[in-house]
């Protein structure tokens, strides 16, 4: 954990042994974050995605096809967004600060092989999240005072289970994690991309941090208070833009560095596995640097067993669970396999990483770009604009400042999305309908100040507790989904079954055994009343 509490601060190595200094803040952070991220929650992603795969027979290989069909085939209703919404909406949350600024920090503290095992978890982590996103829309609820589809981890842990003897303490279990997940997305994780936004734009654009601070508060405040209509049409526009654009970038910079795609890949996966005898054999001794940081960083991003895509695929209006499952399992390779590939590709072909032995001599690394001494010991969203800078000059940090913007201002969007519905789970059913109202406006008032504050802080305090944030959902969450995980491979023979004989797979909860599901018991209910029902 040495090159992480590097990172999280220039004045904290370890909790100190003397009393006193518990009272550090900081060090109490520093500690708790090394207690969440241990090599238990690096495993147990790995673990887990290997085990779905396995026992999906590699869904989110074999499905390729559907996975992309149903993105832009599904069809939004009244009621429930459509599957590319649902899937813009997810991305907006996968999609931030943590495909920039976290590969550079991934890249920095574990060496370019954390790369691979960025790619390696988002392979195995697209199970997982087919897994938890089918659950998600099984068990999803309307919402009766606006209309809206709602569901998400708390849900589906509550209800899952419900007709068992345990049902109390999955009820609990569903409380907790959604009481995690409001502290979460409103007060630990938004500060990270604020934090992000401010620092780029102030690196290209010399805007003070509290100017940025302002115009963040504005343009968040009035999205949030549109509800998920209006950040799903926000989200489905800025998504697809932001992510294009983004890739062309990295597609020029690979042009203009073409000679050195083969060392690039080289140095990766020789990092990864320390598998080189040549110079690259000096990341043998991080290998485990590499695999953390790798998992960590990719968990970020792309967020498979974080429990936050099965908030998004709740809202999507499809005919079968399965169909969303599969689209946010695609999210998973456009975040990590695309936009994350591009940044670590901006940096490693342009030499904004470089070892050095104790002469000043380069040993690691080549390439034309020039890191100067401070970005080079904050790895960050300077390495890629630097990056970029070394080959368009002038141009590299205005549009890396341009595209964190949109990745982190789409990113808080789907925070603000994901703490609400977690605040409705936990407030929803009280008997007063002015408690959820309040509970509301206190949420929104609180991701308002978390950003602002966020957005005038330290780098290092930002990421230490968004990574609490998001450690802590992923333990309670993969635990969850391990438990609960045969309705959605119920689900997926059932939508396989159905697709074999030319279908369009409906669910019918009863008909292949899975209890609980009250939204799907009462769809059919309806059709069989003759009904019209959306499609999806």
């Amino acid at each position: 954990m040495l090159w992480h509490r590097r990172l999280i601060s220039n004045t904290v190595s370890a909790i100190p042994a003397r009393k006193n200094e518990w009272r550090s803040v900081s060090a109490f952070i520093d500690w708790l974050n090394g207690v969440v991220w241990s090599s238990a929650l690096v495993y147990l992603c790995l673990g887990a995605g290997v085990y779905f795969t396995i026992r999906s027979r590699a869904v989110q290989i074999r499905q390729i096809p559907a996975i992309f069909k149903q993105m832009f085939t599904g069809k939004s209703s009244n009621e429930g967004v459509s599957s590319f919404q649902a899937l813009a909406i997810s991305l907006a949350g996968r999609v931030g600060v943590g495909n920039i600024a976290g590969v550079a920090t991934a890249i920095g503290f574990g060496g370019p092989g954390a790369v691979v095992w960025m790619w390696i978890s988002a392979l195995l982590g697209a199970s997982t999240s087919y897994v938890e996103s089918t659950l998600g829309q099984i068990f999803k609820e309307q919402d009766p005072r606006t209309g809206e589809y709602r569901g998400g981890p708390a849900f589906y842990i509550e209800k899952a289970y419900r007709h068992t003897k345990a049902r109390g303490l999955f009820k609990v279990y569903g409380m907790v994690f959604a009481a995690v997940t409001v502290i979460a997305m409103s007060f630990m994780l938004p500060g990270i991309q604020s934090n992000a936004i401010s620092g780029a734009v102030e690196n290209a654009w010399s805007v003070p941090t509290w100017g940025t601070a302002i115009a963040l508060v504005i343009i968040m405040g009035f999205i949030v208070v549109g509800g998920i209509k209006r950040i799903a049409h926000f989200a489905s526009l800025a998504v697809p833009f932001m992510a294009v654009i983004y890739i062309v970038a990295a597609i020029a910079v690979t042009i203009i560095n073409a000679d050195q795609i083969v060392p690039v890949f080289q140095l990766m996966f020789a990092s990864a596995f320390g598998i080189d005898a040549g110079p690259e054999a000096a990341f043998g001794g991080i290998i485990g640097m590499a695999v953390q940081w790798g998992v960590q960083r990719g968990i970020y991003s792309n967020e498979a067993g974080q429990g936050t895509g099965p908030h998004a695929a709740s809202a999507a209006e499809v005919s079968h669970p399965s169909k969303q499952g599969l689209v946010q399992a695609g999210s998973v390779y456009m975040d990590t396999l695309f936009v994350c590939s591009a940044t670590a590709f901006m940096i490693l072909s342009t030499g904004m990483y470089k070892v050095f032995d104790a002469d000043g001599t380069t040993i690691i690394g080549s390439g034309r770009g020039q890191m100067v001494e401070e970005i080079a010991s904050t790895p960050g969203e300077k390495w890629p604009q630097a990056g970029l800078d070394s080959m368009i000059h002038g141009f590299g940090a205005s549009f890396i400042a341009i595209s964190i913007f949109l990745f982190a201002l789409t990113t808080i969007v789907a925070y603000y999305y994901m703490a609400e519905t977690n605040l409705v789970y936990l407030l929803g059913k009280a008997k007063n309908t002015l408690v959820l109202a309040v509970g509301k406006r206190v949420l929104q008032l609180l991701i308002l100040v978390a950003v602002a504050v966020g957005a005038m802080s330290t780098a290092g305090s930002a990421w230490a507790l968004g990574d609490i944030g998001v450690g802590l959902m992923a333990w309670l969450n993969i635990i969850g989904i391990l438990i609960l995980q045969q309705p959605a491979f119920k689900l997926l023979r059932d939508f396989e079954r159905q697709t074999k004989h030319g279908l369009d797979p409906v669910f019918e909860p009863e008909k292949i055994g899975v209890r609980n599901a009250d939204f799907w018991d009462q769809r059919v209910a309806r059709l069989k009343a003759g009904e019209a029902v959306p499609e999806g």
